[in-house]
């Protein structure tokens, strides 16, 4: 079993309430919007770190991230970008290549907005954790937490963190 901390969205914040949040985590996922390479090397410093870069990311984090990441966790197929859509409205950037090769997770970030939800026509589950940062117009910070069993996806946790 894979414990996961799922973030999107730090701006460049970071506090130490999220960081308590993800101490029984295997590893944190950022699903970009890092904001710095501070808030991305703290991360990997406390658990392996995978990310994508977001929209506000400057070249530092962009020549270290990249746009899409396509990867297996135990025996879950992971797709993260940070522009993805959610079921229903994929962006454009990813339409195409999730209705002919979907994973089994699609998680993006982005909107800010905390979404889970099950693509019945793609046989997906699509995570956004919301927004973990200050900066954007959010009322509260999330994140989540999940675990990966074999092909089980389960013990999913939305946290949430202080307001803005």
């Amino acid at each position: 079993m894979t414990r996961i901390g799922l973030l999107s969205d730090t701006h460049n914040y970071l506090d130490d309430a999220l960081l308590e949040h993800f101490d029984a985590c295997d590893e944190i996922w950022h699903a970009g919007d890092f904001g710095s390479l501070v808030v991305a090397d703290t991360l990997a410093a406390m658990k392996p770190l995978r990310g994508v870069y977001g929209n506000i990311d400057g070249p530092d984090i962009r020549g270290q991230y990249p746009e899409h990441l396509r990867f297996r966790c135990e025996d879950v197929e992971v797709w993260m970008t940070h522009i993805g859509g959610y079921p229903g409205r994929y962006s454009p950037q990813v339409k195409k290549e999730i209705n002919q090769h979907p994973p089994a997770l699609f998680i993006c970030g982005h909107s800010h907005i905390l979404k889970v939800m099950y693509d019945q026509k793609l046989q997906l589950l699509h995570l956004n954790p919301g927004a973990a940062g200050k900066q954007g117009w959010h009322q509260v910070r999330t994140l989540l937490r999940f675990s990966i069993d074999g092909k089980r996806i389960e013990q999913l946790e939305v946290v949430e963190l202080a307001g803005r």
